[in-house]
């Protein structure tokens, strides 16, 4: 025989069939169409806000939070209540799933997860995307965050169907199309692969798909460096924390970003489910839609700096450029502005968004404190960077991704303490409550891992705690064919143990061995039990039922007998499959 141990075919036999390798190549596809995909998102985003705000509307960036700081103000409300309109009508025709998807392309990406198989419509990632586009450059407030990781993880669904992957290996290259978006968006491979995997659940995380998400993550940001470089998202300068003193400061501000985040979590769902949905029931979506882009278009004539994902203001916030009062009043503005774009209908990201809220808060904290203790709070815009991460926190249960990505757009570990503190602070004084109405608390409420669960509860009870005791018949080896029938009419078994001459269990019968000679009656004398059965195969009291469940697949049959423990050849009772999942009950929690 030859040895082809180092042979070229034994090679790529024993690369291509590895599972690491599989995912590798599957998670760097992934992650090159979400890096393509979000170059072109963000060139078509920034030559449309240039088209329609700077030069249709007038916007000035140098005056981003005067009042009327546009040469056409007028022209924002009517952009806004036409894309509305527009939207409704594409979304009712093309795809009305998206109108009941939840909060956002994000909460999106995570039904499909947990309710979906993580399938997405390549029509609705395609129409959130355009409407998306639609929305910030029209003058609404979404972030553009939400959209493209809808966007990767449709584009991801979509490569898994083609190549035929399972449900669960489906859902985990969902995460990683969803992980390349964020990383991509935001020039932050880690951070956004750590999102994508904690924001699924509010007490637990993905943990399967961590390491495809990180390898699709850091791929889309590579191909995007390769368009627009590695500079980072927002030109701040080093900060650090300077002195312990600050730590009270920060500790403030957590409590500041769990009460905005409590009043942008119900003002958002105030106005989806107070304001629109009544409106939505009488008028319909595209109307209602229209009336949201109105509401949004009027407060974007006011506050030119709260359309689209808003970047100049945030960028000013962070290099503590902004007064308090001003920092206040975009706040309260963001909420609103998107509350009414996103709530309404409109497609767009809750993300980003909330990143400004968050900077918008921690840059009042900072600028408060700073007017209060200039010589310990020197930098009042590293509060605004830390107020993104803890708010973000608070809103959505997710604080370890949006401190690494805080850290990554800053390209600067200096403040990674004092956003640990805060964010975990944040957290626990938020609640239970969710910006994202599609998240669950732990794995074992999703449809993802109810097999799993299952299993769990399985591996928890006992034979002992479900077989049915006593009145169990055991065939000898030498029973006829015509005695074997008598036996079957007058009882309900359909698995028999049966014992040889020396009162040994053997084998067994099933019905499904006799179905075949039943109605044979010249072979009634001559055919035995012997003739007819099976391998043995038997449970003890002992055994827990998953093992049980093991044994029922192996052995094909449907019932099976439960002996003594310290005595095989004793029957005890029989288990039947039924027995065994009336054992356990796992309830879903979707």
């Amino acid at each position: 025989m030859v040895d082809r141990s180092f042979t070229p075919w034994r090679i790529r036999q024993r690369l291509f069939g590895s599972s690491i390798l599989r995912w590798l190549t599957l998670s760097v596809m992934a992650g090159t169409v979400a890096g393509l995909l979000t170059s072109g998102y963000s060139v078509a985003l920034t030559e449309l806000e240039k088209l329609f705000q700077y030069k249709a509307f007038g916007y000035t960036p140098a005056h981003a939070y005067d009042l009327f700081g546009l040469t056409r103000p007028w022209l924002v409300p009517l952009c806004t209540t036409l894309v509305g309109a527009l939207t409704g009508l594409c979304i009712e025709r093309f795809a009305p799933e998206a109108a009941e998807a939840g909060t956002d392309g994000t909460d999106a990406m995570i039904r499909a997860f947990h309710r979906n198989e993580g399938r997405i419509r390549p029509a609705a990632a395609v129409l959130r995307t355009v409407s998306s586009l639609l929305t910030m450059t029209a003058g609404g407030s979404a972030g553009k965050e939400g959209p493209v990781a809808f966007m990767g993880a449709g584009a991801a669904s979509w490569l898994a169907q083609k190549r035929g992957l399972s449900a669960k290996d489906r859902r985990i290259l969902l995460l990683a199309g969803a992980a390349g978006g964020l990383g991509a968006i935001f020039q932050a491979p880690l951070g956004g692969a750590l999102t994508a995997v904690e924001v699924l659940y509010s007490d637990d995380f993905e943990a399967e798909a961590l390491l495809p998400s990180v390898i699709a993550s850091v791929t889309a940001y590579t191909v995007v460096t390769l368009f627009f470089g590695a500079k980072p998202v927002f030109d701040a300068p080093s900060m650090h924390l300077s002195s312990f003193l600050e730590i009270p400061f920060y500790l403030v501000l957590a409590g500041a970003c769990a009460l905005s985040a409590w009043f942008y979590v119900r003002g958002f769902f105030f106005t989806k489910y107070k304001i629109f949905a009544p409106l939505r029931a009488r008028l319909g979506l595209p109307a209602t839609t229209a009336l949201g882009g109105l509401g949004a278009g009027l407060v974007g004539m006011a506050f030119p700096s709260l359309m689209g994902s808003s970047h100049t203001s945030l960028e000013l916030a962070i290099l503590g450029q902004l007064p308090a009062l001003t920092l206040a009043a975009l706040l309260l503005g963001k909420i609103v502005a998107t509350s009414l774009t996103i709530g309404s209908g409109f497609s767009g990201g809750m993300f980003a968004p909330g990143l400004f809220v968050g900077a918008m808060t921690g840059g009042v904290v900072g600028q408060l404190g700073h007017s209060l203790r200039p010589d310990v709070v020197t930098q009042p815009g590293a509060f605004a960077l830390v107020g993104m991460s803890a708010f973000f926190a608070a809103a959505a249960n997710a604080s370890i991704g949006p401190v690494v990505m805080v850290c990554e757009i800053t390209q600067g570990y200096g403040l990674l303490a004092p956003l640990l503190l805060s964010s975990a602070i944040a957290l626990m004084l938020s609640g239970k409550r969710c910006l994202y109405e599609n998240q669950l608390h732990e794995k074992n409420q999703s449809p993802a891992h109810r097999g799993e669960a299952a299993m769990i509860a399985l591996g928890a009870l006992t034979v002992g705690q479900a077989y049915k005791p006593g009145g169990y018949v055991v065939l000898e080896q030498s029973t006829t064919l015509g005695a074997l029938s008598d036996i079957i009419a007058n009882t309900d078994t359909l698995t028999f143990a049966v014992r040889n001459a020396e009162g040994h269990l053997t084998s067994l019968l099933s019905l499904k061995d006799v179905r075949r000679v039943m109605f044979e009656d010249c072979l009634f004398p001559l055919v035995v039990v012997h003739d007819l059965a099976r391998p043995l195969a038997l449970l003890t009291p002992d055994q827990d039922l998953r093992q049980a469940l093991a044994a029922f697949v192996d052995s094909g049959l449907s019932q099976l007998p439960v002996v003594d423990t310290n005595n095989p050849d004793r029957v005890l009772g029989m288990l039947r499959v039924e027995d065994l999942l009336a054992a356990q009950r796992v309830e879903p929690h979707v």
